[in-house]
């Protein structure tokens, strides 16, 4: 059965030995409620994208974590829907897309992760910088 905790059990494993840390669970659970909410918040969204990335540019940033959220949002695995396939403007797409291709290697390989803007930090001042009044689908 879809839903949240398939999604977080797809993606909660350890990475080479590191387990993935239980305060990661709630930012994630948070973003993909706002995602998949109808209709989307966008406020919310950026708020909640906002708090997992300060998380993982801070406390939680380890390679675990790191691969745990790109994982999430890479691959999608045990979503109720594809989150590529919500309302959600363009901008906020990136966002989320970037997050699920090489955030992954912020930790062992951080020079990856900056070459594809991928940091916590990176992603994190792009989803600062989101325009929230502009509510719709995105323009292909």
């Amino acid at each position: 059965m879809a839903g949240f905790d398939a999604a977080w059990s797809a993606v909660n494993h350890s990475k080479r030995g590191e387990l993935v840390s239980p305060e990661l669970r709630p930012f994630l659970r948070q973003v993909y409620c706002d995602v998949l909410a109808v209709p989307v918040d966008l406020a919310a969204l950026k708020n909640g994208l906002i708090a997992l990335l300060e998380y993982l540019n801070g406390a939680g940033r380890t390679n675990a974590n790191c691969w745990a959220v790109d994982l999430f949002f890479g691959m999608s695995d045990g979503w109720d829907g594809d989150w590529t396939e919500q309302d959600l403007p363009e901008d906020f797409h990136d966002v989320l897309s970037l997050m699920g291709q090489a955030l992954h290697d912020t930790v062992q390989s951080p020079e990856v992760a900056e070459n594809f803007d991928c940091l916590p930090e990176q992603l994190l001042g792009r989803v600062r910088s989101l325009n929230i009044g502009v509510q719709g689908r995105r323009t292909s």
